[in-house]
């Protein structure tokens, strides 16, 4: 290896322009492959566990719900790479029509299907069911943004004014169910609820001698669950709770059934000196920041990228004519993510900028630091290309990955420049001998680290176990950067010195330039 090295090296240092017009080519490569590469913020995990979401319609009552969570369960423990299933009443806005469900896989190696792909053959199970939808996402160990909804993303609207929320929100969950790419799509709107305004006819029961305190004492002893009596025993104590039977709580007729007691002591029917006016109501109002909101959530098709769906909700918020009191934004993971990908680019130059200060610093130089980071770009084209031949997206643990790539790659460099300046400075070589020499007798202890590197980051971006989507990233960049940047930059690097180094000797040799002044003739007699 050594001796081929040698050969090609010395072909290369014949022909420095071409390798130079190559360096010149992977940054610029670099610079539009960060651009086009699909970004998102954590990988989508297989942790073996499902939480799903179960909303109903509005106006289903508790024992419905009940049987309907129930329903759902069997369904879904039927499936054969599921383990086990709980659910249980009360979702995040903790309404009666909402729920929630926990589903345990079974092994990766048993049920030989993805988490995702085991949520998408249960959608089409669970769509079968009328009443009621529900949404299943895989659990991440990593969940940033603390928004709980029925999916990983959230879109909140907000407004100062309830009634141009209430109207153009439900527009806006119709237009994001027709974007491509999202799956799940669902709001927390809750404003169709039932309720039973009972109108009270007050010159009857004045007549009755029936005051509207006691048709609120008798409702809320008839539905209310007033606790009337406490049972003492040695080891427990049991509350009395007066209501009427359940089967006769289920609809707004049970009211004829309820009688009120009249000042002579007789038993008046409710009905009587009531009548009762169905209207709709909201279940739950939510709210961000003191104003009324509603947020859609939603989850991503395989494939499909955070950047992608972010880019085409923004694109959708151009297109509709929103309410000048209505205001968009991103919430939970969705809002980390735009964060984050709003400071990438400036980590990545502070951390540029941070290696080039101790460079400087180190070798007494402001040039040959832009050698040792040269080696940069040539790894940045081999960790996206990695991350687009897997599918992977450029997320936060890929970025670690390429921060870890500008310590390990830059010390090839540093390795030969290390040498090559000492051998200029202490034995007087021309730079075309230090360089050879340095990239000569590197050459081993590079092959050295880069193996032990490469070969540390491999069992990563081979993890197929469980949970093995969050790692995979990273050995993915690091075993693609280290070897794209060990097959270029054993040859830039030495070019790239000679040219430094020539411009730095040009720099040093240029003449100064003396300001002469010249003093005014003195004017003659």
């Amino acid at each position: 290896m050594l001796g081929f090295y040698s050969v090609t090296l010395r072909w290369v240092l014949r022909h420095r322009f071409v390798t130079l017009l190559v360096t010149l080519a992977t940054i610029v490569a670099n610079v539009l492959l960060f651009s086009a590469v699909a970004k998102g913020f954590f990988p989508q995990q297989d942790t073996g566990r499902l939480i799903g979401s179960i909303q109903a319609d509005q106006d289903i009552s508790f024992p419905a719900m009940r049987d309907k969570i129930r329903e759902y369960v069997d369904l879904v423990r039927t499936d054969p790479a599921v383990a086990n299933v709980v659910a249980f009443t009360g979702g995040s806005s903790n309404t009666t029509n909402t729920g929630r469900m926990f589903v345990a896989l079974k092994p990766l190696e048993e049920r030989q299907l993805s988490a995702d792909s085991v949520i998408e053959r249960l959608r089409a199970k669970v769509a079968r069911i009328p009443g009621a939808n529900l949404f299943l996402q895989a659990v991440q160990d990593l969940r940033i943004g603390g928004r709980g909804s029925n999916a990983q993303f959230q879109y909140t609207l907000q407004s100062t004014e309830l009634a141009d929320l209430n109207a153009f929100a439900p527009q806006m969950l119709a237009r994001l169910r027709g974007v491509e790419g999202l799956r799940d799509v669902s709001t927390d709107q809750q404003n169709r609820g039932l309720q039973a305004g009972l109108v009270i006819d007050r010159d009857v029961a004045s007549r009755l001698g029936i005051l509207p305190r006691v048709i609120d004492d008798t409702l809320y002893d008839a539905f209310g669950q007033r606790q009337v009596s406490t049972i003492y025993r040695a080891l427990n104590q049991y509350f009395v709770v007066l209501e009427v039977e359940p089967r006769f709580q289920q609809s707004p007729d049970a009211l004829k059934g309820v009688y009120v007691r009249s000042a002579s002591g007789g038993q008046v029917p409710l009905a009587t000196i009531t009548r009762y006016a169905p209207s709709t109501t909201p279940l739950a109002v939510n709210h961000q920041s003191f104003f009324p909101s509603v947020t859609l959530s939603f989850n991503l098709a395989p494939g499909m990228a955070l950047s992608d769906a972010v880019t085409a909700i923004q694109k959708l918020e151009r297109d509709v004519r929103m309410p000048a009191s209505v205001r968009a934004s991103f919430q939970g993971t969705a809002q980390a993510f735009q964060a984050s990908l709003a400071t990438q680019p400036l980590l990545i130059l502070a951390a540029l900028i941070s290696v080039y200060i101790v460079l400087g610093v180190l070798y007494e130089s402001l040039v040959h630091p832009i050698t040792i980071l040269s080696t940069l770009p040539s790894a940045g084209v081999g960790a996206i290309l990695a991350l687009q031949l897997s599918g992977a997206a450029l997320d936060v643990i890929a970025l670690i990955g390429i921060l870890l790539l500008i310590g390990l790659v830059k010390k090839n460099a540093i390795m030969m420049v290390d040498f090559a300046i000492d051998a200029q400075r202490r034995e007087g070589r021309t730079a075309l001998d230090a360089i050879t020499q340095a990239c000569l007798l590197r050459f081993r202890p590079i092959m050295m680290t880069t193996m032990a590197a490469l070969l540390g980051g491999l069992p990563l971006a081979l993890d197929f176990g469980t949970g093995g989507e969050l790692r995979r990233p990273l050995g993915l960049t690091i075993v693609g950067g280290l070897i794209v940047s060990q097959l270029l930059t054993l040859y830039t690097t030495p070019v790239v010195y000679l040219y430094l180094e020539r411009l730095r000797v040009a720099v040093r040799r240029r003449p100064s330039v003396a300001t002469v002044h010249t003093a005014p003739a003195s004017p003659t007699a």
